[in-house]
C-alpha cells in the first residue's frame, strides 16, 4: 500500500470516529409519543433481548412520561407463591431513550448496548 492509499484509509477511518462523535453529542432523552401495540412488543422485544432473553413485563405506559426505564427483578417466590426471605443483591436494570436525529434508541446503562426503535415514535423530552 502506497502512502497516499494509507492516508486516504486514514482520513476515511477518523471521518467515521467523526461522525460517531457528532451522533453521541446529539442524542438527547426522549420519550415515547402514540405507543401502539407494534411499538410496546417492540420496546419489550428490545429490553428482553438486552437481558439475555429473560422475560419482561412492562407497562403501558413505559417510557411515555420519562426518558428513563428501571426494570426490577422478580423476586424469589415458594412453591406457596409467598415472596421467600432474604437479602436480593440483584439491582434493578437501568434503560434510557434517546433521540439522535429523527430515530429512537435504547441504551442499556449496565453495558451501554443500544437498540434502535424502528416501530416507535419518539420527541425529546
Amino acid at each position: 500500500m502506497n502512502t497516499a492509499n494509507a492516508l486516504l484509509v486514514l482520513y476515511f477511518l477518523l471521518t467515521l470516529a467523526g461522525c460517531n462523535v457528532n451522533a453521541v453529542h446529539d442524542e438527547r432523552p426522549a420519550r415515547i409519543v402514540g405507543p401502539t401495540e407494534e411499538s410496546r412488543a417492540e420496546l419489550a422485544r428490545a429490553v428482553s433481548e438486552m437481558l439475555f432473553g429473560a422475560d419482561v413485563m412492562l407497562a403501558e405506559d413505559a417510557l411515555t412520561e420519562s426518558s428513563v426505564l428501571i426494570v426490577e427483578r422478580n423476586r424469589i417466590r415458594s412453591i406457596e407463591n409467598r415472596p421467600l426471605s432474604g437479602r436480593d443483591l440483584g439491582r434493578p436494570e437501568r434503560f434510557r431513550l434517546v433521540t439522535t436525529g429523527d430515530r429512537c434508541v435504547l441504551i442499556h446503562e449496565n453495558d451501554e448496548a443500544r437498540y434502535e426503535l424502528l416501530e416507535t415514535n419518539c420527541v425529546p423530552e
